[in-house]
């Protein structure tokens, strides 16, 4: 047997027939109906029942082709590592992030890893629905995901730290005063919410049910760039993740009480290669609890030189564990 036969084998139950099959692998079709029933000989099982409508799996074949995927999917994860560890890693990346999650973070980390692996396509969007977010991971569409909840399995899930939220005010409001705002203080205030289907609102929502709040919708937008800069103009109050802040707004924006958090969680496909590992990793080194770190004072350029400084620690810290991706 050949990791060669298993994926002819699990092109057919793919595609239904060998033609087919044959055409996808772009392999001849009379080799690959004879590797099939070699493959079914060595076994001493018929994998596929012919029927009318095509090949179809029998239920011993759905076993064994189960643990074929399994086995071709090892083998392509230990090619994928072995041209990386030469620096020749292709392909592409899709990384998906819930609205406002991972704003500071992300960007460090991705650049690392395109240093690392210059070769290598990384595309990056923001989802703001969770429900959307969650179904593009159990059907295998993404590298990496950064979302708050999850229900895939606890080893393809990993917790990095907690997304502090943060009240932005407009300048001049009463409350820049404190350095906590109290929830209940924000009664009456108009808010710019988000989206209705976004996790953002869903928050809102939910702080507004356990904190007596009636939120008064002055308008709803689709970014948390949008909706910060909206309400530092005094259009209306809004909650965000601390990390998405943009500079230079900091000093409009305030922790609350009671304090309202969610966890940051990676999810990672499990067939998830080298450059999605080393992007985990790099994910890790970053700093998640934003409420130890974040300074509501501003960011000048002395931070900004700084979060550069730690770039390029980070790079060289990776650069140092080269090996360990393969």
């Amino acid at each position: 047997m050949s990791l060669r036969q298993f994926e002819y084998a699990l092109a057919v139950a793919a595609e239904g027939s060998v033609t087919a099959a044959a055409e996808l692998l772009q392999v001849a079709q009379p080799s690959m109906s004879q590797q099939i029933r070699n493959l079914e000989r060595d076994l001493g099982v018929t994998l596929f029942a012919r029927t009318p409508a095509g090949l179809v799996p029998t239920a011993v074949g759905r076993a064994f082709l189960k643990e074929a995927e399994v086995a071709v999917n090892a083998a392509r994860r230990a090619r994928a590592t072995a041209r990386a560890g030469a620096d020749d890693l292709v392909g592409e990346l899709v990384v998906a992030a819930q609205l406002g999650f991972g704003t500071r973070q992300l960007p460090g980390a991705l650049s690392v890893l395109r240093r690392r692996f210059p070769r290598l396509e990384v595309t990056v969007f923001e989802e703001s629905s969770s429900a959307e977010l969650d179904r593009l991971c159990r059907r295998g569409a993404l590298g990496l995901a950064l979302m708050a909840a999850c229900e895939r399995s606890p080893a393809d899930a990993h917790r990095l730290g907690e997304e502090e939220f943060v009240v932005v005010l407009g300048a001049g409001h009463r409350q820049l005063a404190a350095d906590r705002v109290e929830l209940r203080e924000l009664e009456g205030e108009p808010w710019v919410r988000f989206d209705r289907d976004s996790a953002l609102d869903g928050v809102l929502l939910e702080v507004s049910r356990n904190n007596g709040l009636t939120p008064a919708t002055v308008s709803r937008v689709s970014q948390t760039a949008t909706a910060v800069r909206w309400a530092a103009h005094g259009l209306g109050v809004t909650l965000v993740p601390a990390s998405a802040v943009p500079r230079g707004y900091e000093h409009l924006a305030r922790p609350v009480f009671p304090a309202v958090s969610q966890p940051v969680i990676a999810v990672v496909r499990s067939d998830a290669g080298p450059a999605a590992t080393a992007l985990l990793e790099l994910l890790r080194q970053e700093t998640w609890d934003n409420s130890a770190s974040f300074r509501w004072s501003g960011a000048g350029a002395g931070e900004l030189d700084d979060e550069v400084a730690a770039v390029n620690a980070a790079e060289q810290l990776v650069l140092g564990r080269d090996r360990s991706f393969h």
